[in-house]
């Protein structure tokens, strides 16, 4: 097993002149299963690559162990990797799939199948093993790919996106294998993914990264709890933090015809720069329906709702003066809406106003100007 790191890596592909992976410094520790996550196109594929000697560094060093791989070939780096599309031969039974690169190597036959066959065992391939990849299913040629990368026995596994193929049931099924499996084997494992569900459920640690620029690394909850900027905070968790930005007025912020207190310590790390307003976020679990007299509310004109028998969630646009806010969404995957979790039993009805309360506690505050978390 190794550790990782990336010390001030940038790759700049032929013909652009903005770095696809700009000056990234990542340690990933022995054993560890680290998530890379982020939006199409922001370079976590490409960093992928780079560790796996299959695209070139332009500036900085990897390193895998006490090794310097930066100019390393592929196949001396110790790497195994599992693709998106599963790349198995199709004339060649599961076994001689899973044994190939050690047949390549030269390694005994005897060897050879034995340590098949002690992966098959751990991924519940044993019974497939003379079948031809067209007679299984999407996830069962996914745990083959697993088990060819498992068979070498290397000091990182590599993963791109490897479950994207498969469908919602089997994906939360084989997320779950995965997970486990890597725990059982201890090998250093990066993990590239768009989804962040992916993420907080099966990393130890995630990176999100942006525009190949790295955001912020640290523990699923971390991430959840205390996002470092407006990007981070919006892109973890499903439904996305409800983020807009108010004008802020003696000391508090001024949602629609409502004001919310604002933590000093908040408000005294704005800048001119930020023109006098506050980005406030929060989760639709941190707030709930208020009473019609709450001072630290905000009014709500209710959209839509959804009742899912053990959550409800209401959508809606913040009223100011008895209509409906120019929205200053800065990011959402609601249409611009605000969305609030409640007991499903206590659904408001569409058109009507509620009042909302945020838990003073649970409120993400970030600045307009820079982005960065002020609270």
């Amino acid at each position: 097993m190794a550790e990782v790191v990336f010390e001030h890596v940038t790759r700049i592909y032929p013909g652009n002149d903005k770095p696809s992976v700009d000056d990234l410094n990542l340690d990933i520790k022995d054993g560890e299963f680290l998530v890379l996550v982020g939006p199409s196109g922001c370079g976590k594929s490409t960093t992928l690559r780079m560790l796996a000697g299959l695209e070139e560094v332009n500036k900085g060093r990897i390193f895998i162990g006490d090794k310097d791989v930066t100019t390393m070939q592929p196949k001396d780096r110790d790497i195994a990797m599992v693709f998106q599309n599963y790349a198995l031969y199709p004339h060649m039974t599961v076994a001689d799939n899973m044994g190939f690169a050690l047949k390549i190597a030269g390694m005994p036959k005897d060897e050879i199948r034995k340590r098949v066959e002690e992966a098959a065992k751990t991924l519940d391939l044993t019974e497939y093993l003379d079948r031809k990849p067209k007679a299984l299913s999407g996830g069962q040629r996914q745990r083959v790919a697993m088990g060819r990368a498992i068979v070498r026995k290397p000091k990182v596994f590599l993963m791109d996106e490897p479950l994207s193929n498969l469908d919602a049931k089997l994906r939360v099924q084989t997320r779950t294998q995965i997970a486990a499996l890597q725990r059982q084997l201890g090998v250093t494992t990066l993990y590239v993914t768009h989804d962040q569900t992916e993420a907080l459920t099966m990393g130890d640690r995630i990176a999100v990264i942006k525009l190949g620029v790295l955001q912020q690394v640290g523990a699923p909850t971390e991430l959840y709890d205390r996002p470092a900027n407006v990007f981070v905070a919006g892109f973890i968790g499903s439904p996305s933090m409800n983020i807009n930005t108010h004008p802020v007025v003696d000391g508090k912020a001024k949602i629609g015809e409502d004001t919310l207190d604002l933590p000093a310590e908040a408000v005294n790390k704005l800048t001119p720069d930020d023109g006098g307003k506050i980005v406030v976020g929060f989760r639709p679990e941190d707030a709930d329906l208020a009473s019609p007299t709450d001072a630290n509310a905000f009014s709500l004109r209710v959209v839509n709702v959804e009742d899912l028998g053990s959550d409800g969630y209401i959508y809606g646009n913040i009223v100011t003066d008895g209509s409906i806010a120019e929205s200053s969404t800065m990011m959402s995957d609601q249409n611009k809406l605000t969305t609030i979790r409640v007991n499903p039993r206590s659904l408001p009805k569409v058109g009507e106003t509620v009042k909302i309360k945020i838990d003073p506690t649970k409120m993400h505050l970030f600045s307009p100007a820079t982005e960065l978390r002020l609270n």
